[in-house]
């Protein structure tokens, strides 16, 4: 509900920018022209604002944003005063009508340029094309954790959105591509084949299938939260830990932990976990709690959850599932 809202005030508030800057073109040349403006409305029906300026011109804010209108002196409308007939809009020369006329869909037009411009000078936040987690055939190509895409079939891609766009069509037309990527220092290419995916798959589902993550979609693998009684509070973990290995295996995401603990076979006992704690290293013995899925299998739990970022992504980080049942999920957690 409070998504809709949100839409129906960003709605209002666009509409409002675009009516003001296109009849503010016709209010700005048809003064330059000597016409007279009666009315200056963004929005129609009853006013909720008003308010006459020097030049008698009434500004108004209507109750209904869903357009608005500049109200000219015209003797076609109603009855002028002699002395007012020069600034009447029927009595100006046709090439003033025009410019007058004309003037709201030009100011539109610089409206966009000049928010482009904008755009251009402030520019887009994006991430750097380094991958965090390689699967599926994206890790079969061989791409690993921590490389940097260079260029794809020899265009250079600075960022994700750029890798991202290209990998998604060549996905469509079902062809393989080659990467350059960059790797400890030294450049190599690799091939992803792409032709290899599901004819049918979905746009939107592209790069989950290809099996590539960006770096910085992963989430530190650091502890955000303990639930109590469970099998980290009874161990000692805290909130601002941050997990190093698991039964000697490095943990580099909050996502390597699920990944961890979905290796344990039913029945595992203690698992050892080393943390680092305010510039110290810590092992700690954890029992992880088994949790049986009514649907089949289960997974191991700790009872954590991972520090929150804006980069947080929709993956499977929220939990931690076994060999035996994968599945979704929305918070991250173990």
């Amino acid at each position: 509900m409070t998504d809709f809202f949100g839409s129906v005030w960003w709605l209002i508030v666009s509409l409002g920018l675009l009516v003001t800057f296109h009849e503010f073109g016709h209010y700005w040349v048809a003064r330059r022209c000597g016409v007279k403006v009666l009315r200056f409305s963004v929005g129609f029906g009853a006013p909720l604002w008003r308010r006459r300026g020097r030049d008698g011109t009434e500004w108004v804010i209507a109750a209904l944003p869903l357009g608005g209108y500049v109200k000219m002196l015209d003797e076609r409308e109603g009855p002028v005063a002699a002395a007012e007939r020069e600034q009447a809009f029927n009595t100006r020369p046709v090439g003033q009508r025009i410019a007058i006329v004309a003037a709201g869909p030009l100011f539109n037009l610089l409206l966009a340029v000049l928010l482009l411009w904008v755009m251009f000078l402030v520019g887009k936040g994006d991430y750097a094309p380094i991958v965090g987690r390689a699967t599926a055939i994206a890790a079969e190509a061989g791409l690993e954790t921590d490389d940097r895409i260079l260029n794809i079939d020899g265009e250079p891609v600075p960022t994700w959105t750029h890798a991202g766009m290209i990998l998604t069509t060549a996905v469509m037309d079902r062809r393989s591509v080659r990467l350059e990527i960059e790797r400890g220092g030294e450049r190599r290419w690799l091939d992803l084949p792409l032709d290899r995916l599901d004819p049918d798959l979905e746009e939107s589902e592209a790069l989950r299938r290809i099996g590539l993550v960006p770096r910085q979609f992963l989430l530190p693998a650091v502890v955000g939260a303990v639930a109590e009684a469970s099998p980290a509070e009874r161990a000692g973990l805290r909130p601002g830990d941050r997990i190093l290995a698991i039964d000697g295996e490095a943990v580099r995401f909050f996502d390597d932990i699920p990944r961890r603990l979905g290796s344990l076979p039913e029945g595992h006992g203690a698992v050892e976990i080393r943390v680092e704690r305010e510039g110290r290293s810590l092992d700690l013995e954890v029992r992880p709690a088994w949790q049986a899925d009514p649907a089949g299998g289960g997974r191991w739990m700790l009872g954590i959850q991972a520090v929150r970022q804006q980069a947080a992504h929709d993956a499977c980080s929220a939990t931690a599932p076994s060999t035996r049942s994968a599945r979704r999920c929305g918070k991250p957690g173990a």
